[in-house]
């Protein structure tokens, strides 16, 4: 097993120049760099966060981190296991086969609500996130890709005009963006790049039953596409993954 580096003294020196310290907004910061880390692979499935080696890489304090790590957790992005700390979590198939069946049970059956009560406005935005997700994907953007293709499911679910199943929906395309970034491929989503613009159309025309049938697709594409494997756990340089992390 591979351990943290003891010492980075020039490094450390200029990763903690300009700091602006414990804050809101720099606890922002350092979650979307974790965030992103893990979505990108760079972080692996396993992999120990230790808080320690965290505050020394960002330069703000274990109280900050553990905070940052606990917002990383109710996301299902981090674990956190008492007396061994945080680590990358690493779902397994059974969870993935689990999220998705859970998502198809409740996303299909939204399609109706939301295809009597869509509005111009509300399809404007939803052609919005699906070509900004497609052109994060053509970027190379995996990460950005990923998010935005959350995005796009967590406002379809919205427009359903139910709360509780909204939140419901956010929590399992959560879940859904760390299987996808885990155990997807590289360059694609597991589904076609037009697959949202294709559900908007349906909608447009009122066609419930025809979205309802393209969404059972679409999920079971994204699903079917998946590489699930075991991978050993690690204790990653975090020094040389946060290097280039804004500061």
């Amino acid at each position: 097993m591979s351990e943290l580096p003891r010492a980075h003294p020039a490094k450390h020196t200029r990763r903690n120049e300009g700091k602006a310290g414990d804050g809101a907004q720099r606890h922002d910061v350092i979650y979307r760099a974790i965030s992103d880390a893990i979505i990108e692979h760079r972080l692996q499935p396993g992999a120990r966060l230790r808080e320690d080696a965290l505050s020394e890489v960002f330069g703000v304090s274990r109280t900050g981190i553990r905070k940052i790590l606990q917002r990383l957790a109710l996301e299902h992005l981090v674990t956190l296991t008492p007396r061994r700390g945080a680590s990358v979590s690493r779902p397994t198939a059974e969870e993935a086969r689990d999220v998705f069946a859970a998502r198809q049970l409740v996303e299909c059956e939204l399609m109706a609500q939301i295809a009597s009560r869509v509005t111009e406005s509300d399809l404007k935005a939803l052609r919005d996130c699906a070509n900004r997700e497609r052109q994060a994907l053509k970027a190379g953007k995996q990460s950005e890709a990923i998010k935005l293709s959350a995005a796009f499911h967590n406002q379809l679910a919205e427009l359903a005009g139910n709360a509780t199943l909204s939140e419901f929906v956010g929590r399992l395309c959560s879940r859904s963006s760390l299987i996808l970034a885990v155990y997807g491929n590289t360059g694609h989503l597991g589904c076609e790049s037009h697959d949202h613009d294709e559900l908007i159309r349906h909608l447009e025309s009122g066609n419930a039953e025809r979205a309802r049938a393209f969404m059972q697709r679409h999920l079971k594409a994204i699903e079917a596409s998946l590489s699930i494997a075991e991978a050993p756990e690690e204790t990653p340089d975090l020094y040389a993954i946060f290097d280039s992390a804004p500061a």
